[in-house]
Parts: C-alpha cells; structure tokens; sequence
C-alpha cells in the first residue's frame, strides 16, 4: 500500500523500517501494522444503524485509508408474538430488532461501539463479536446492568461475514441466544468483493437475514405459554431448550416478517447480496428458482466463493453471504431447506421480482389436462 494513501489516515509508520516493517506487515490484513496506528489521527464516520432485512449505506470499495466505524445500540427487552397460533416471547434485542441490525465496515477499520441497555430492562446484557480479536470477543468488557453503558473499540483484521450475540456466561448464554439476542456485521476487502478469478464483483442491493430458533413451552392442553416478564419463562425455556428441538424457526424475528406485504423485491438484471446469520443452529439456504451465483458459505471474503451452488450450508454460530443475479420476475421463495423448518416452523422468506419473462429460460408448453 502506498505511503501517501496512508499518511492521510492518520497511519505513522516510524519506528519500524526495512525487514523489522516487513515482517511486522504480514500479520497486518493491509500492510499497516497495527502498533503503528494512530489512532487519535483517524477520520472517524458514525454509522446509522437500520433495520433488518435492510443494511446501512456504505461503500462496497474503501476510499482512503482505515477509519473508525462509530456504531450505537441499546438492548431492549419487550415482548413479541411470534406467530398467528399464540406463540409470544420476551426477546432481548439490539436496538429493538431480531435480529440486531447489521455492522458494515472495511477490512482494517476500527468499530467504535456504544451500547447502551434500557433503564427497564431487568437482566445484564453484553456482546461478543465474531469479528473482534481478544477478551471474549468484547464479552469481558461490554458486561452491563439496565441503565449503564460501555464504549469498546476493536480493530477488523478478518474479512467476511461474522455473528454477534449476548454472552452472559453459563446457561444465560444459550437463554439470551434464543431470546433473538444476536447480530451480523460484514466486514468488506477494501477492494471490494472477488470472483474465484479474482475479478470485481458488485452488487446493486444487499438483504440481510436472520434465522432465529425459539424454545417456547407449551402447557399440558398443547398451548403456547406466556409469561408477564422477561425471565418468567427462565426454568420453562431450559427444559425445551435442552431437547434441541425449537418451537419456531423464522427469519428476521417472527414468521412471516418477509412474506406476502413484507417480501423483499428486487427487479430482473439486479444482481443482490443475501446476507444470512445464524448464531446457534446450523441451516441450510436455498434460493428456489434462483441459485448461488457465488457463495461464500463460510462466511470469509478473503478465501474464493463457490459457485452455482442449489443449496449451501451455514454452520450454526457464523453467518454467510450469497450473489445472485435474478434473471426472471415473479416471486421466489428463500427458504431454509430443511422444509420441516421452512414450512412447519416458518423459516422462509420471499422476494418479489419485476421484469419481464423470458420464454427461453422457461417456458409451460401445455396447460394442465387429462391424458
């Protein structure tokens, strides 16, 4: 990287010259090393945060050298229903949304984060990012009780797609979890993303997903239980829970949160990044009519995507990322192929496609009639 393109960073490179830089820059994801940084010289760019299926407005290509991402949360805790059939839950929420919105930043960068918890909340809350380096992923330092707040700031070393969640300790960890407390942040190459030949890709819209399993007990006539406060369902909750067996699986917090009036749309010829986390079990994406164009299953910019993948695989705990250029109209389905899931337990999504279709990609030949 060139000097000039750092010094207006912010970056000091002295102390370090000849084999001593060289050798220190290998660990560095942009050949600035970090002890190096000054990071009181940084161009600092506040974040607005919004809610999912949406991102925040960024830049797929980094202009200049590292910044700091300034980024604000509060943790709520409120109840929500789930589905049409009685099922309600306390989630706790990174600014109010399940899951908590998404963090987009450069390889390099830093992300300053302010989270807050809300003065009515009654448990402790915190936040372990995948992407961080150190103390727990910032579950050490970011521990806080209803009305506090904590500033931490940590350096992107990795590119890719990364979860967050709440990691309170012990068997809260898993209760938090599953209480839709967790997040993605997306950390782009400052060159923007690559094919497998190392060519430019871009994307003309990002949708971003998260596939959140409930635990939700039922009583002795088969209801859904319901509960007055936020820990009420504490015992009931860990007794479902360890069964491995979810009451819900949906996207984006609730079922139907991205069908019918809620799809995501999207136009013939754009080409649309799906984002998809999820923090606790593994799943399996799939695009019907549609294909993974180029996938980055593991979440990891930094190594090739497969391509003109049917189905791809999530591992639970990580988050992975999907191009695809639409290439007819309609509505397509985005589900999780396990269609127990999809169907029974509500994990799918849809995406409404305008343009007009073409009879040479398919085409009904004859309608439906007796033989």
């Amino acid at each position: 990287m060139a000097a000039a393109g750092t010094a207006a960073a912010g970056l000091t490179l002295t102390g370090l010259t000849g084999t001593a830089l060289a050798e220190t820059a290998k660990t560095d994801p942009i050949g600035v090393p970090t002890a190096e940084i000054d990071i009181a010289a940084l161009p600092r760019i506040k974040q607005v945060m919004v809610a999912p299926p949406m991102v925040p407005d960024h830049e797929q290509i980094a202009s200049g050298g590292p910044k700091i991402v300034e980024v604000e949360m509060t943790v709520t805790e409120k109840k929500i229903e789930i589905d049409g059939d009685g099922g309600t839950i306390w989630v706790f929420a990174y600014d109010g949304h399940v899951p908590g919105p998404m963090i987009v930043a450069h390889q390099g960068d830093y992300v300053e984060l302010t989270l807050k918890s809300d003065p009515a909340n009654q448990l402790e809350h915190n936040i372990d990012f995948h992407a961080a380096t150190g103390a727990m992923g910032g579950g050490e330092i970011t521990l806080i009780q209803p009305g506090e707040q904590v500033i931490i700031r940590f350096r992107l070393l990795k590119a890719g797609v990364f979860a967050y969640h709440c990691a309170p300790g012990g068997e809260m960890t898993p209760y938090h979890l599953c209480h839709g407390m967790n997040g993605a942040i997306m950390v782009l190459p400052r060159e923007g993303l690559r094919d497998k030949a190392g060519n430019a890709l871009a994307y003309d819209k990002a949708f971003y997903i998260g596939e959140q399993d409930y635990y939700v007990a039922r009583d002795p006539d088969g209801s859904f239980m319901s509960y007055e406060g936020a820990m009420d369902d504490y015992g009931d909750a860990l007794d479902v829970m360890r069964k491995l067996i979810p009451s819900h699986v949906v996207f984006n917090g609730t079922k139907g949160s991205l069908t019918d009036d809620n799809a995501l749309t999207a136009a013939v010829g754009e080409r649309v990044l799906f984002v998809h986390l999820q923090a606790n079990r593994d799943t399996r994406p799939h695009l019907i009519g549609g294909h993974g164009d180029h996938v980055w299953e593991t979440g990891s910019f930094n190594d090739a995507p497969a391509t003109d993948l049917e189905t791809w695989f999530i591992r639970g705990g990580s988050a992975g990322a999907m191009l695809y250029q639409f290439r007819q109209p309609g509505t397509y389905a985005y589900v999780n192929h396990n269609l127990i899931e999809a169907v029974l337990l509500g994990a799918v999504a849809h995406v409404k496609v305008a343009g007009t279709w073409d009879d040479k990609l398919m085409q009904q030949l004859s309608a439906p009639a007796l033989f």
